[in-house]
């Protein structure tokens, strides 16, 4: 994990420096003309008069004490930024890989059991379907739908989780089911092929010899034993939903990372840009190593020493 994050950062800092354009002229490009003394006393405040190794050294010492420094677009910590959407997009991560997991489970394990029948068909063909619709585009689908039939528009105002239940539910159940439904499809692609290929095994074959009963068989021989690649999809999803989900924020007006990125990009926030793309990959990482971790458990074959 560290060298990969140290990696991500090194990357991340060469590519704020080389990207054309000084940070301050950009900043004070709608000002009209501002004295040179102007310009040169914020380079010195952003520590850009310095060489590139103690920039980064600089940044990096920061970065250990979780200080990124402030906004250049609101002038306000970029961490309490990141605070104040962190929690609407890990809510909306979880709330769709929930949806995508109820979703994928059990239609791939349907698929594979009946395998080139009427179900196995309309199974692949709604996945294949989920990707191949641009997410986007089902948004927009979902949006007119529920205004043309139901009056519901995305709110202007989030509400809380521990303020307004209802409303925070109301709020973000549409966007995790438009992401979920993407997002089932590639883990029941892998969950039905995973089922198939157990399914073929020789252990299969004689717990169904010994008078099992197909649930029984499916559930706790099957499933259980092709389990790994279905849980690394799901994860690796999730950790990708935590900071992936840029269009559907934008399409459902949901004020969370993906938003936030988006914005600091559109306004030339470069201190604001490294802390998120930093963050993401932490949260990628991460959920690597935490399943990793989770084989030991799902397969007791695994150990680590």
């Amino acid at each position: 994990m560290i060298p990969t994050l140290l990696g991500v950062a090194v990357l991340t800092f060469l590519i704020m420096r080389v990207v054309p354009g000084d940070v301050v002229a950009l900043r004070y490009s709608q000002s009209g003309s501002v004295p040179q003394e102007i310009i040169d006393r914020e380079r010195e405040l952003l520590g850009l008069n310095k060489p590139l190794h103690e920039q980064f050294v600089d940044w990096m010492a920061d970065i250990v004490r979780l200080d990124f420094g402030d906004s250049l677009w609101t002038a306000q910590p970029v961490m309490n930024e990141i605070q104040s959407r962190i929690g609407i997009s890990l809510e909306l991560a979880i709330l769709a890989t929930l949806i995508a997991t109820t979703l994928a489970i059990p239609m791939g394990v349907i698929a594979a059991v009946r395998q080139d029948s009427w179900v196995d068909y309309v199974v692949r063909i709604l996945s294949i379907g989920g990707l191949a619709i641009p997410s986007f585009w089902l948004g927009i689908m979902t949006i007119l739908a529920l205004v043309v039939f139901f009056q519901w528009a995305p709110p202007l105002i989030f509400r809380p989780l521990w303020v307004d239940p209802m409303a925070n539910l109301g709020q973000l159940i549409w966007p995790a089911l438009v992401v979920g439904y993407r997002y089932s499809a590639v883990a029941t692609r892998m969950t039905r092929s995973a089922v198939l290929e157990v399914l073929r095994e020789d252990y299969v074959r004689t717990a169904r010899a010994k008078g099992l009963r197909e649930t029984l068989v499916v559930v706790r021989h099957a499933l259980r034993n092709s389990l790994l690649p279905v849980v690394t999809v799901i994860s690796l999803e999730f950790a990708f939903l935590f900071g992936g989900l840029v269009v559907t924020e934008q399409v459902f007006n949901v004020n969370g990372l993906g938003k936030l990125l988006v914005d600091a990009v559109a306004h030339r926030d470069y201190p604001l840009i490294q802390a998120l793309v930093l963050i993401f990959s932490f949260m990628f990482v991460f959920v690597n190593f935490v399943v990793d971790l989770l084989y030991a458990v799902l397969d007791p074959r695994i150990r680590y020493t």
